[in-house]
């Protein structure tokens, strides 16, 4: 089968090639006829090391498909169900899944760098990015790393679900609980940022500001729902005009700690910064105590929705059904997987807001 490879980290480029196979099927796992994968920016951080996955690997885990095997001991998905993968997949059993926060759950970060693809040429193995790998025809994961969704779900929108529109909507809805009324400013305006947009918007904010550096981003968001989109160096200014001196919420979708700061300065006195940005681990945001004391600003971090990931799944296909959020319009380019690295072009320069790869 084909299959986009990542063989060394720091490389531009993925490695196209037909000679991939999927292994590792057993108990506990399913086989996935891969149909869609969208890129998000955290494959662009995995490939550059950003973000911790041992190379070779395969690129991807924002993926819908069909299941095509079960492994002995599978429940809950059959042959035949369209699924998303779940790239950080509860266990079930930990003291996050038994509090109800499965979304915390790291058991599966024990499965990175485990084997998921084998290269024919050499047979060299290589695994699948934080255990999915959606940049394939087909995939082998552990069943707790497929989430089963209606059938008339298409399986372009289903790949947005499995990491950026969730991760987004759940945001505020689930971290920030934004409140009718509610003044919001979303820093960055890519895929997840425009989810934000659209979460905020659900939730009844009267008020939704974009900041992004790139015009034609800016402009995009508004048809998102977005009441206006302002440049960085005007974010102190549009605060600082706000009845309270400052946002309610604001939501930091870059994953960099001067942004992150930038969110704290333009955040009222009790307001909340929710932090949804994938970082480095060695990028570090200051604050001094005096004014973390004195301000009562919350920082919130969200980790893929900031709920048990199925759930906020569920409500995603709700809102998508109901008409409230617009999926389809989030995908502005749409590719074959032999020009997956053009979409790896597309979102460097920010000319794309999610391209979908389409596997068959």
């Amino acid at each position: 089968m084909r299959a986009a490879v990542l063989h060394e980290t720091g490389q531009d480029r993925l490695d196209v090639r037909g000679d991939v196979t999927a292994i590792g099927f057993g108990p506990g796992t399913v086989r996935v006829r891969m149909r869609a994968a969208s890129l998000c920016h955290s494959d662009l951080s995995a490939m550059s090391g950003v973000l911790p996955q041992p190379a070779p690997f395969v690129p991807g885990h924002e993926g819908a498909g069909d299941v095509v095997e079960v492994g002995e001991g599978v429940t809950g998905v059959a042959p035949g169900d369209r699924v998303v993968l779940c790239w950080m997949a509860p266990c079930g059993r930990c003291a996050h899944c038994a509090r109800g926060r499965g979304h915390l759950c790291v058991a599966s970060l024990r499965r990175l760098g485990a084997p998921g693809f084998r290269l024919a040429e050499d047979g060299t193995e290589a695994s699948g990015f934080y255990g999915t790998g959606a940049f394939a025809e087909e995939v082998v994961v552990a069943a707790d790393a497929v989430i089963k969704v209606p059938a008339d779900l298409p399986y372009e929108a289903a790949a947005l679900i499995g990491c950026g529109v969730t991760t987004g909507i759940g945001a505020a809805v689930n971290t920030a609980r934004v409140e009718p009324g509610a003044t919001v400013a979303v820093i960055g305006a890519g895929g997840v940022g425009v989810a934000t947009v659209q979460g905020a918007r659900v939730c009844g904010a009267a008020r939704i500001t974009v900041v992004d550096p790139v015009a034609s981003r800016r402009e995009r968001a508004l048809a998102f729902g977005a009441t206006e989109a302002i440049a960085p160096e005007e974010l102190r200014a549009a605060a600082k005009a706000l009845p309270g001196g400052g946002f309610d919420h604001v939501f930091e979708a870059v994953g960099q700690a001067a942004t992150v700061r930038a969110g704290y300065d333009a955040a009222r006195r009790g307001g909340a910064v929710v932090v949804i940005g994938a970082g480095a681990q060695d990028d570090l945001a200051q604050f001094t105590m005096g004014e973390l004391f004195f301000n009562e600003k919350r920082l919130l971090p969200s980790l893929y929705g900031g709920a048990p990931v199925a759930r906020t799944i569920a409500l995603v296909v709700d809102l998508w059904r109901a008409g409230r959020i617009d999926l389809d319009g989030m995908i502005t380019h749409r590719v074959g997987l032999a020009e997956v690295n053009r979409a790896i072009e597309q979102m460097r320069s920010g000319e794309a807001l999610r391209t979908v790869v389409s596997l068959g």
